[in-house]
């Protein structure tokens, strides 16, 4: 769901967890087994599907030009593992990489264990660091403002590179 602020929620999550509401080792097991099925079931729509879909043609013209397919293979060729652990920290292009993984007709074998590390990186430190830093009374009594900073932080790169390209 590329509109939910990931981040926050694996945050607090954390922060649940440190009360002792919730598990800690059970909530990171779940939401890694969430995290990664969610990216692999992409990247197969995204195989199986996308690019049937995107090389249909409309009136005569196809919905995808061949040279922006063979660009954006080129770019998973060369930067495809960077690609999908990074985008976990950056919310929509999480949502999307995966699928654009499998347009661009990344190997799965190499998908698969960069999603895995990428996966168990994002859950693992964003819940953690909620969990570590429960124990601080100034986060766990603002933890609305501690929620927006994050969304705020989690949408800093995307707000840099606009700017940067409008320039």
């Amino acid at each position: 769901m590329p509109i939910l602020p990931g981040d926050s929620l694996l945050f607090m999550a954390g922060l649940v967890a440190r009360k002792g509401d919730l598990d800690i080792g059970y909530i990171i097991g779940l939401l890694f087994i969430a995290a990664v099925s969610g990216d692999n079931l992409n990247y197969l729509i995204g195989r199986k599907i996308g690019l049937r879909v995107i090389k249909h043609e409309i009136g005569g013209k196809k919905i995808v030009k061949q040279a922006y397919l063979d660009k954006t293979h080129a770019f998973f060729e060369k930067y495809g593992p960077k690609t999908i652990i990074m985008a976990r920290f950056v919310p929509i292009v999480r949502t999307f990489s995966p699928f654009v993984a499998g347009i661009a007709e990344m190997n799965y074998r190499t998908f698969l264990p960069y999603d895995l590390f990428g996966g168990a990186l994002w859950i693992c430190s964003m819940t953690f660091a909620g969990y570590l830093l429960g124990n601080i009374d100034l986060i766990r009594n603002h933890v609305d403002l501690v929620a927006i900073g994050i969304v705020i932080l989690s949408i800093l790169p995307i707000i840099i590179g606009i700017l940067r390209n409008k320039k």
